[in-house]
């Protein structure tokens, strides 16, 4: 490989100020020049009716991430400083492990639970919260629902987001330009595919994910590895309508990318250059091929430049022996050397000091508070919430249809084995088994549908961040659209054991044995609901959504007998707040009430009716109607759901305050 003659870190200045002139509102200049700079800022400020039309200033300083507890602390970034701007792309490069998503998600106040920040950013010069509906952060993993089509995803997103000022046309031909932007006019009517069907390709869903994040035209967007799955053709056209975008709608754009190609590089205004959480490089995207250059580093012809910057700082795959890098000594070094001779450098540079420039007049600028972006109305984000729902659960098999199907068969089996159960004294164990059974293991086979139900969460979270809708919201579509499906599924087989086993007669008695079985599944929906919101993670949920109901079941008032369950810990609270006590209990009031059974031979009255049968053998209390039973239930539902949303809002706010004081 060529080499030319190093610059040393203590006297290098060879920087070209014409390098930066590309969108670089400050400019190394005079003192007159500067004040004309800010004399420009402060004239966007002030000419823009507001301040959406001035767009996003970021900027952080001496910015440090740390992971783990203390002894084993690993720093993920050192030091940072750098700035980002409305209308322009920021790119952040660097070898796997350098620290591009921690920056991005540092950037965007999305660091997890065990990471410490210490350093400062800001939004506009002042520090503050990002606004829900201000930005938009596209992940490296895609977060759909697998069932809908293109166009469905991003018609509901639009949908969701869009103001009501907006017109349903409106909103429907926005979502399909978009659709076009991102070059999937061809796929619209493909459904995303997942376990169920194949559909989409790894880089036609994350088009379709960008699609949805830009659906708003956020102020701020935050891209990680946005190319990943694309072809160079795709990767660039892209990028490159992000680029029209940001130009267009002010918007502010920081991506995290692996090896772009010639043309996407050079599509972006700055680059920041990583290795191991440390500065290589930040300046100019059109410079750092003379920075490199200047260093003893330059690219070969008919190389791709942004492969050469991260060979060259990529430690991953060090050897002496196949070092191409060489300085003017024509002394191969090794990449740990490389990186050093070029942080070494820009610290010494005037990109450097380019750097401290721009973020300190930045923040000598007062541009006003980010106020929160407009959205669809509660109303609005529930009905099409509710809408999207009810279409995946009809779609997706393994929601509710694969279910069905088990609880039919299971109610044949019951059917069949207590066929015609009859009134004699045999019956009412066996009428009590029974009911037990359908209580306990018909609803036990709720938790099944808990992957499908955490693929919905983990797409709900996502889309919450950046703003789509809220959690209440949330839980009433998943309410409103489960109910159809909960009744087929409660009403079909609940009526073919209910008739083949002969239970008491009438319809209002068969109408609440369907409502018990309905209210219990429902109950254990919101279970695995509360379930999911702290352990979002298929095997563990439903590891621990079984253990609850297992203990609940053993505590509802069969396997022991209510007078017989020890205190304190079983009787008091578990068998109040087992809610399989208050569906047996409910199912037994409903089955023997106004009924008798003859008795045993010896007893003086040949006759027990229902009660009796109530209080003596099941040692349940009939002071109260079957009805109480059922609003019990009903409220429990209501409670767990209402859990839900607390839990949600709650670690939402107490995750800033334990960051914080694990930080201090």
């Amino acid at each position: 490989m060529a080499s030319s003659s190093p610059i040393n870190a203590n006297n290098y200045l060879g920087w070209n100020p014409n390098l930066t002139s590309r969108r670089s509102p400050f400019p190394l200049l005079g003192n007159k020049e500067k004040n004309d700079e800010i004399d420009h800022l402060e004239e966007i400020k002030n000419t823009n009716s507001s301040f959406e039309a001035a767009g996003v200033f970021l900027t952080w300083e001496d910015l440090w991430v740390t992971v783990g507890s203390s002894g084993t602390d690993k720093t993920i970034i050192q030091g940072l400083n750098g700035y980002a701007q409305h209308g322009e792309i920021l790119a952040i490069m660097g070898p796997s492990g350098s620290g591009k998503s921690t920056l991005l998600d540092a950037l965007a106040g999305r660091l997890a639970l065990n990471t410490r920040l210490s350093g400062l950013i800001k939004v506009n010069g002042q520090k503050q919260t990002l606004a829900l509906g201000t930005s938009a952060y596209v992940a490296q993993d895609d977060a759909l629902t697998t069932t809908l089509t293109v166009k469905e995803s991003v018609y509901y997103s639009a949908m969701l987001q869009l103001p009501d000022s907006m017109t349903v046309s409106e909103k429907k031909q926005r979502a399909e330009t978009t659709i076009k932007e991102m070059g999937l006019q061809e796929a619209m009517n493909t459904r995303i595919g997942g376990w169920s069907g194949k559909g989409l390709s790894g880089g036609q869903k994350r088009r379709v994910s960008i699609c949805i994040e830009i659906l708003k035209r956020p102020k701020l967007l935050f891209l990680d590895e946005p190319t990943s799955g694309l072809d160079s053709a795709a990767s660039y056209h892209v990028m490159n309508r992000i680029v029209k975008l940001s130009q267009q709608c002010g918007m502010t754009v920081i991506a995290s990318i692996h090896q772009p190609s010639n043309e996407v590089f050079a599509l972006f205004h700055n680059l920041c250059l990583l290795s191991s959480g440390r500065t290589v490089y930040f300046g100019p995207a059109s410079a750092t091929d003379e920075f490199f250059t200047l260093n003893g580093f330059p690219c070969q012809s008919m190389r791709n430049p942004s492969d050469h910057y991260l060979r060259t700082i990529n430690k991953d795959f060090d050897n002496d022996d196949d070092i191409e890098k060489g300085l003017a000594q024509n002394k191969p070094v090794t990449t740990e050397e490389a990186i050093n001779i070029l942080i070494e450098s820009y610290k010494s540079s005037q990109f450097f000091q380019q750097v401290h420039y721009q973020v300190s007049e930045i923040s000598k600028t007062e541009w006003g508070v980010l106020e929160k972006g407009s959205q669809a109305s509660f109303l609005t984000q529930s009905f099409v919430l509710t809408r999207r729902s009810f279409i995946n659960m009809y779609r997706d098999l393994g929601y509710y249809w694969l279910r069905l199907g088990i609880y039919v068969s299971l109610c044949l089996c019951i059917g069949t084995m207590f066929y015609d159960i009859g009134h004699d004294t045999g019956s009412v164990q066996a009428r009590g088994a029974m009911l037990m059974f359908v209580a306990s293991f018909l609803t036990f086979m709720s938790i099944g549908g808990f992957p499908s139900f955490v693929e919905d969460v983990m797409i709900f979270g996502r889309e919450r961040l950046n703003g789509h809708y809220g959690v209440a919201a949330f839980v009433v579509g998943n309410t409103l659209s489960s109910i159809p499906y909960l009744l087929i599924i409660s009403v079909i087989p609940g009526a073919i054991a209910y008739y083949l086993i002969g239970l008491h007669k009438g319809f209002e008695h068969f109408l609440f044995f369907v409502l018990v079985i309905f209210a219990s599944v429902m109950l254990v929906e919101s279970l695995m609901m509360l379930v999911a919101s702290i352990v979002p993670n298929y095997l563990m949920g439903i590891i621990i959504g079984a253990g609850i109901q297992g203990i609940m079941i053993l505590n509802a008032g069969f396997f022991r007998l209510p007078d017989e369950i020890p205190n304190p810990f079983w009787k008091y609270p578990m068998y109040y707040i087992g809610f399989q006590r208050y569906a047996i209990e409910g199912l037994y009031k409903n089955e023997f009430e106004e009924l008798s059974f003859p008795r045993n031979q010896g007893s003086s009255s040949s006759i027990i009716t229902g009660e009796e049968i109530l209080e003596t053998i099941w040692q349940m209390p009939t002071g109260y109607s079957k009805w109480i039973d059922m609003i019990i239930l009903l409220g429990m539902v209501v409670l767990y759901r209402l859990m839900f949303i607390s839990i949600i809002k709650i670690s939402e706010k107490i995750k800033p305050i334990l960051q914080t004081l694990l930080v201090a």
